[in-house]
């Protein structure tokens, strides 16, 4: 077993700008050093029933489809996360950059009627597309790549705008989901400082990359995120879906989420006090435990749909141990660092507009949402500390290192582990740090009192 810390001790419009400066020796055509990089957000539809008012709580949905699904409110109240900060909305002053592929064709109007849907203020969306605006081809059916990555968009901006209401969010699409295309979105948010917080809910797992550590496309996004840390951003990833081993035969750390600059986000399976409430009148978020996010291992309310993933977390291949991570004992790199709500059998509730006759709310899970989760936390702790806190792993594991602000900060998740079937066994969740949830979920009430100014206060409802 691993060692362990904390064991003992609004939409707005579309923004036109000038052609950027590309990554150095990078096109966005594909060639031989290609990373192609994935989304896989777990999506299941709500059905007719599912409307933009009248959405069923926790307990309803665990009678009629087999899983909780959760709103904004809950979120908030089982992770302690304000509404407002100093009096005014969280995330007010602050910018979360959000990177994806393609984009979705609605995400403006799916935001506002998520917005109206939640009970939540207009947001402010910027949307930028530094290469041009990838075409999307319309229809009813959800497949196919352009289709996964508009789910993702939406599934980032909708979470985002739910947990920093006051942020101003800007997207940057990529035209294609190669390491280049990618590369330059996440320069161009860069070099413009379009966020004190970046989030990016894709992966490829280490073992697939071409030439590995020779890689030039992974070499190119390593500078790029040194950059953005000396420029004091923090910066956020997906640890991944298909368990430790990321489908393959060994254990396997994706990246973005292993490079030591980014914060990786693995995923549990939250359980609030409305869970049990088969009325559905209940909407009472009182945290009552977590478990790993495992669906084929440990499945809440019985898996019904078929759905099935697990979070990732494994040692990386590609980088040393840093210094962050020196005292538990680790000879490399190791994913997850932190955790957030990921199955989609205890599910966020998205809307999406792309689809058509189908268009509506979908029960939605995956670390897809746990990267763009803490990035929003982390807009609010900026603002509650007066400035950017940067590179959030140093700061993370130095809090975890005490055992009363661990306690305090976060959620310690003990039970799971990220074995999937068809690869390699997994690793196993237990007290303080571990691979599969890194230092557990977040309980921002007492990572405000950590970080945040002195004569920080808080509200718990909107004004």
């Amino acid at each position: 077993m691993l060692a362990r810390l904390g064991a003992c001790a609004v939409a707005g419009a579309l923004v036109a700008f000038g052609a950027p400066a590309l990554v150095a020796g990078a096109s966005s055509n594909g060639n031989s050093s290609n990373i192609v990089y994935t989304v896989h957000p777990i999506a299941i539809p709500m059905g007719s029933s599912a409307s933009s008012s009248g959405l069923p709580g926790p307990g309803a949905c665990v009678a009629a489809f087999g899983l909780a699904c959760y709103t904004p409110q809950i979120f908030h109240q089982a992770y302690s996360i304000p509404w407002t900060i100093n009096g005014q909305l969280a995330g007010t002053g602050e910018q979360v950059a959000i990177i994806d592929a393609f984009g979705s064709p609605t995400i403006q109007s799916d935001l506002a009627t998520y917005d109206a849907a939640m009970g939540l203020p207009a947001a402010n969306l910027n949307v930028y597309y530094p290469e041009g605006k990838p075409n999307f081809n319309g229809g009813v059916k959800r497949s196919g790549n352009a289709f996964g990555w508009a789910e993702e968009t939406s599934l980032d901006v909708e979470t985002v705008h739910a947990l920093a209401p006051g942020a101003t969010i800007n997207l940057v699409v990529a035209p294609t989901n190669y390491g280049n295309a990618l590369n330059n979105a996440v320069a161009y948010a860069v070099s413009n400082h379009l966020g004190n917080v970046l989030t990016m809910s894709y992966g490829s797992n280490e073992g697939a990359i071409a030439g590995a550590g020779n890689n030039i496309q992974f070499l190119q996004s390593n500078k790029i995120f040194q950059q953005a840390v000396d420029q004091g951003m923090s910066l956020f990833a997906s640890s991944g879906d298909s368990g430790a081993t990321g489908g393959l035969s060994q254990p396997n750390a994706s990246y973005p989420a292993s490079n030591p600059n980014v914060t990786a986000a693995g995923g549990t399976d939250l359980f609030v006090a409305a869970d049990s409430d088969p009325t559905g009148a209940s909407t009472n978020g009182t945290y009552t435990g977590e478990t790993a996010w495992n669906d084929a291992a440990n499945c809440p309310f019985g898996c019904t749909s078929g759905e099935f993933g697990a979070t990732g977390g494994a040692p990386s291949s590609l980088f040393g141990a840093p210094s962050y991570q020196a005292n538990l004992g680790l000879s490399t790199r190791w994913t997850s660092d932190v955790s957030f709500n990921a199955s989609v059998y205890t599910a966020t509730m998205i809307y999406l507009g792309f689809l058509g006759p189908n268009n509506g709310f979908y029960f939605f899970g995956g670390t897809s949402e746990a990267s763009p989760s803490w990035a929003a936390i982390t807009a609010d702790l900026d603002q509650a500390a007066g400035h950017d806190l940067g590179a959030m792993n140093p700061v993370l594991y130095g809090l975890a290192s005490n055992p009363t602000t661990y306690a305090q900060d976060f959620h310690d998740v003990t039970v799971g582990s990220n074995g999937f079937p068809g690869g390699a066994p997994g690793f196993s969740a237990g007290p303080g740090w571990d691979s599969p949830t890194g230092l557990g979920t977040p309980i921002v009430s007492g990572l405000i009192s950590s970080l945040g100014a002195p004569g920080t206060t808080t509200g718990n409802s909107l004004p």
